[in-house]
């Protein structure tokens, strides 16, 4: 989708030019980092997937493995992992049937709750997350970090955590 301002000649010819008109378009400064920060984010992942790929593991595996890892008693009932790593409920029960298979994460009953479970990170999914870990990091670093002086990674967190705040809000609500 286009956000920048759409040609004279078509304004004119829309029946809603008016609301056309209302549209607070975006400048060419703002369209250069909007595009830009779409760009970084697409590329970034596409890598960083890449660069799982010799261990067996795609992005949104390590990302659960990560969670896993940072829970308390390293599980977390499904329905907060799937909210922690933006998934469906859904998407989330296929990808742990077969994180489960590969025997990195174990499906756990909820005790009081019959229709609660748990994922919870299993002794192989844990040393997983440790021989992993440290390429990943280094993709990071590589790919992302290393881009920046000190200054700019304090001036990018100042000017993005706002915006993820926002967001998180926004899902809260939901």
């Amino acid at each position: 989708m286009d956000t920048q301002t759409p040609h004279a000649a078509d304004v004119s010819s829309s029946p809603s030019s008016s609301a056309e008109e209302e549209t607070p378009w975006l400048t060419a400064r703002e369209q250069r980092l909007w595009r830009a920060h779409l760009e970084v984010s697409k590329l970034l992942d596409y890598q960083l997937g890449r660069e799982l790929q010799p261990h067996g593991m795609a992005i949104n595996d390590y990302e659960i493995l990560v969670v896993l890892s940072e829970a308390p008693e390293r599980r977390m009932r499904m329905t907060d992992l799937a909210t922690a790593t933006l998934q469906s409920k859904s998407r989330l029960s296929h990808q742990i049937t077969r994180m489960e298979t590969a025997g990195l994460v174990l499906r756990q009953e909820c005790p009081g709750d019959r229709r609660g479970l748990y994922a919870h990170l299993t002794e192989p999914g844990w040393e997983t997350m440790q021989k992993v870990a440290p390429d990943h990091v280094r993709s990071v670093r590589r790919h992302f970090i290393d881009h920046f002086s000190p200054e700019q990674l304090d001036a990018m967190y100042a000017a993005l955590g706002p915006v993820a705040e926002h967001l998180r809000d926004l899902r809260g609500r939901a």
